[in-house]
């Protein structure tokens, strides 16, 4: 008496099942690949941040720009490369995080929202032009 044994129509719906899980993971590969080249650059950059700081920084040759929260270097260096057509040197970026705090004159809570910032270092005979 075989209670734990395979019959062969098992052992083959088995083996069509692994297949069609190795094409279906083998699909989604290729399609989050697809999806990772398919980048929409100018969501990158959401606009430049002109501020004291920012003003004095591109005198230097480093521009500073609000970026989307979800990018990283790479696709902040893809985007200026399509959209000014500069090459960066470097790219720091900082996270500045959200914050409450209570202030003193209102006598209430006032936020203070989060964004992420890129400092794009550029060459010296290059220039972004930010109107």
């Amino acid at each position: 008496m075989a209670l734990f044994s395979r019959t062969k129509t098992d052992a083959k719906a088995s083996t069509e099942k692994t297949e069609k899980a190795v094409q279906n993971k083998a699909v989604a590969t290729v399609v989050s690949k697809q999806l990772s080249t398919d980048r929409n650059l100018s969501a990158v950059l959401i606009k430049p941040r002109v501020t004291e700081k920012a003003v004095k920084k591109g005198e230097q040759n480093v521009y500073t720009f609000v970026i989307h929260k979800d990018a990283n270097k790479f696709d902040v260096r893809d985007a200026i490369k399509v959209l000014y057509k500069v090459t960066p040197i470097k790219i720091n970026i900082v996270n500045k995080t959200a914050r409450q705090f209570l202030s003193r004159s209102k006598g209430r809570t006032i936020s203070e929202s989060g964004m992420k910032k890129a400092y794009v270092y550029l060459k010296a005979g290059d220039s972004i032009e930010i109107a």
